[in-house]
């Protein structure tokens, strides 16, 4: 498929019709229901979760209303510490069933934060091994943060990240020691098969854009590891006539921060990956404005914020929701082909902001700051002063 790409490198043409999932193999088969509403299966977490949920199901209902499309949404039950705390598992068995129903009827899942292994259990039970986080500055928020103003101006990312493999889904043990007392144990590995279907769908996304594409590895820390991810890169890479450059990730984490226009693609194992898309969080302004979408080869689609539960704001309407609105919009342009609706959100999002609105975290000189709640009712006011003026 021939995609257009526009001269600053980013996609160009309709958004629905070059998706990245689009990006996951060539023989891919989603179960996209085409036919019927789009199916959202709703795990709403804990701490902030469930608040900032509603918030992101609100304004995606008002973006698709707009439309005349009305979203089916079913809502699971507990999940991480509470459901840990109820029958010992972060992911019980409940919560897999309704995913698994909902996968098979071509919905997607859209999850609140949950602790414990929820979502290393998540990605490991479903093959979701390929998580997709874009880093993606915003004009308005350039004196937002703790960058200098305008750093970040054009950052344009995405960290494609190995979800099924590597230090997260390991194995460990906890032992005595003569002499030592308790020592704690944890082995990992890498297969050739899993490091090449993440790198072919960083390489293929990275010929979409511009043709770059950043692999992350420590090259003598972890020897053969690394090697491994090298070796496989530069194979696909070529295949794929893209620039691939390696770098370790303290390195890497260095250059994110200090030169992050020099990114365009990167493609990182488990726990690198984790690193740098918080990381990312830094150039944004705000790690609340951070997501992503965790996929499996076969299309099942698993959306959330990158950051935590963050108890401490819990019912306190002070969360910023704007990551996990923004994980909503890219589980309808990527799940449900709606680019469009995710244009019409986002647009909205920067409406807000330009005018003045910030969360807390996001607060500036003479800005007007909003709550939780109040934020997502400006948003919604602003899809609708769209959709009026046009």
């Amino acid at each position: 498929m021939s995609v257009p790409v526009a001269e600053d490198g980013n996609f160009a043409g309709p958004r629905d019709r070059t998706r990245w999932t689009d990006c996951l193999g060539d023989d891919r088969k989603a179960p996209v229901r085409m036919d019927h509403n789009p199916l959202v299966g709703v795990l709403p977490g804990e701490g902030i979760g469930p608040q900032i949920v509603e918030c992101a199901l609100d304004v995606t209902r008002a973006a698709c209303a707009l439309k005349r499309i009305k979203l089916d949404c079913e809502i699971g039950g507990e999940i991480g510490r509470p459901a840990e705390g109820r029958c010992g598992k972060a992911l019980p068995e409940e919560a897999i069933k309704f995913c698994a129903g909902i996968f098979s009827r071509g919905g997607a899942i859209l999850s609140g934060a949950g602790g414990g292994r929820y979502v290393y259990d998540v990605r490991s039970h479903f093959d979701l091994f390929c998580k997709l986080s874009p880093v993606v500055a915003h004009p308005e928020l350039a004196g937002s943060g703790r960058m200098r103003p305008g750093h970040a101006t054009d950052v344009n990312i995405l960290i494609v990240r190995e979800g099924t493999s590597g230090l997260y889904q390991g194995h460990w043990e906890t032992t005595q020691r003569p002499n030592e007392g308790r020592v704690g144990s944890h082995t990992f590995c890498y297969s050739e098969a899993h490091v090449r279907r993440v790198v072919q769908v960083a390489a293929r996304i990275a010929s979409r854009r511009r043709r770059r594409l950043a692999v992350i590895f420590k090259e003598s820390g972890a020897p053969s590891i690394s090697a491994l991810w090298r070796d496989c890169a530069s194979e696909i890479a070529a295949t794929n006539g893209i620039d691939c450059s390696f770098l370790d990730i303290d390195y890497a984490a260095y250059r994110l921060i200090q030169h992050p226009l020099e990114f365009d693609v990167i493609a990182a194992p488990n726990l690198f990956g984790d690193i740098l898309s918080d990381l990312g969080g830094l150039l944004l302004g705000s790690r609340a404005l951070t997501y992503g979408g965790n996929f499996s080869a076969a299309g099942n689609a698993f959306y959330q914020t990158n950051h935590g539960a963050a108890y401490d704001l819990a019912g306190s309407d002070r969360a910023n929701p704007v990551g996990q609105i923004l994980s909503a919009a890219m589980m309808v342009r990527e799940s449900f082909r709606l680019g469009e609706i995710a244009d019409s959100i986002e647009a909205a999002i920067r409406a807000v902001w330009k005018d003045g609105w910030r969360t807390a975290d996001l607060a500036e000189g003479a800005c007007r700051v909003a709550g939780t709640r109040q934020i997502t009712d400006l948003i919604v006011d602003a899809l609708q002063a769209r959709t009026v003026s046009r």
